[in-house]
This record gives structure tokens, C-alpha cells and sequence, in this order.
């Protein structure tokens, strides 16, 4: 069920009803709490993280990418991991913290053994390469 509401929260965020979207993630996280369904726990945070950004929030943001770092770090999630990774290390950059930016994805970046025609590790090796 919180994929779905996801799914929808996004429908609705590139429609232009951020508030709307930001109240979905809100229900996908509590049905994650109440449910114990959290294989998308970090990846709603992270999304959440990336509506808030979009909206000014960066402090919010980074509290939340933060968060799925934690939860994708539990769970030995690392494509999660990654995710998070990068968009905290956007964020960073974004602040001129870029060697902040780095340390913060090189070590998860290192850890993948293949798979770098993928979209998500082209993306965050094309970030390490800006910073």
C-alpha cells in the first residue's frame, strides 16, 4: 500500500498540488509505521526530502534524506543507500559543501561491484565527477 500511495503523491506533485503530495507521503510513512511494511521506508523519506527541497524546506530535507541514509544503512539496503546519498550530496553541493558532498558518496558509490550502466550509479558517479 505505501508504493501505491507513492506512486499517487508523485502524480500529484508533478501536477502541481505539492501540498497535496506532501500529505500523501505523510499517510505512506504512517501506513509504513503501522503496517511494519518498510521496504520503502527510506525511499518515501528521501522523496518527501526532495518535495520539501523543491519547496525551500532544505533543512527539512536534509533531516529526511538523513533519516533514509539511517534507514537504508539498517536494512543493507544499497540501492536506497545511494539514493539518499545523493541527494544529501546535491544538497551539500548546493551549499558549497562539495567536499562534504564527496565523503559523503564516495564510500557508497565504492561499495557497488557492478551494475554502472544503471541509471542511479551513472548519476551518482557523474555527481562525484562535479565535486
Amino acid at each position: 500500500m505505501p508504493r501505491y500511495i507513492a506512486l499517487l503523491a508523485e502524480a500529484c506533485e508533478i501536477a502541481g498540488h505539492a501540498e497535496e503530495a506532501l500529505t500523501l507521503f505523510d499517510d505512506a510513512l504512517q501506513t509504513v509505521e503501522q503496517t511494519g511494511e518498510r521496504w520503502l521506508a527510506a525511499e518515501l523519506n528521501r522523496h518527501k526530502g526532495q518535495l520539501l527541497r523543491r519547496q525551500g524546506h532544505a533543512k527539512a530535507a536534509e533531516k529526511l534524506y538523513r533519516k533514509a541514509l539511517r534507514i537504508a544503512e539498517q536494512q543493507e539496503a544499497k540501492l536506497w543507500e545511494l539514493r539518499a546519498a545523493v541527494s544529501l550530496a546535491r544538497l551539500r553541493r548546493d551549499q558549497d559543501r562539495r567536499a562534504e558532498a564527496r565523503d559523503l558518496l564516495a564510500p557508497v558509490y565504492g561499495w557497488f561491484t557492478e551494475g554502472f550502466d544503471t541509471p542511479d550509479l551513472k548519476d551518482a558517479k557523474a555527481l562525484l565527477e562535479k565535486l
